[in-house]
């Protein structure tokens, strides 16, 4: 089966580029990612982080904490932060797509992709609002069925 992003990932991505330069950052994150699929809003992705209370607003304000935070960290530690894993998520959500046997690479797999990559600041604020990928799989799997 191949798999292909669907047009609201196109979207997606533009909105995550457009949200990374509003931070002025010269890369674009997994929290970037995340914000553009609330921001987006139109996908199940976004209808599930909905249904569980998250917003857009409440997102960034989660994701502005834990970038602060990092901030912090890294002066204490005197690391430089590293560059989020853009690509292990994309590479996460398109797996996602074919287990859950979607023609599709859509907003949904994408929040699984975050919840899979482990550390990076998408998975820590979707954490902190109580999401697992096991809920969301088992949302999207219900939905499947529904169609």
């Amino acid at each position: 089966m191949y798999e292909q992003l669907s047009k609201r990932m196109d979207r997606v991505f533009k909105l995550a580029n457009q949200i990374a330069r509003e931070y002025e950052l010269e890369y674009v994150g997994t929290e970037h990612l995340l914000l553009a699929v609330s921001k987006e809003g139109t996908g199940l992705g976004a209808d599930i982080l909905g249904q569980s209370g998250v917003t857009y607003e409440k997102l960034k304000a989660a994701i502005d904490k834990l970038i602060q935070a990092s901030l912090e960290d890294t002066w204490v530690f005197g690391r430089l932060p590293g560059t989020p894993h853009f690509r292990n998520v994309v590479a996460m959500a398109i797996e996602e797509a074919r287990n859950l046997k979607s023609k599709e690479v859509c907003t949904e797999h994408l929040l699984l992709g975050l919840l899979g990559e482990r550390g990076c600041v998408a998975q820590k604020a979707l954490k902190n609002f109580g999401l697992t990928a096991k809920q969301v799989r088992e949302e999207i799997q219900r939905v499947q069925a529904q169609a």
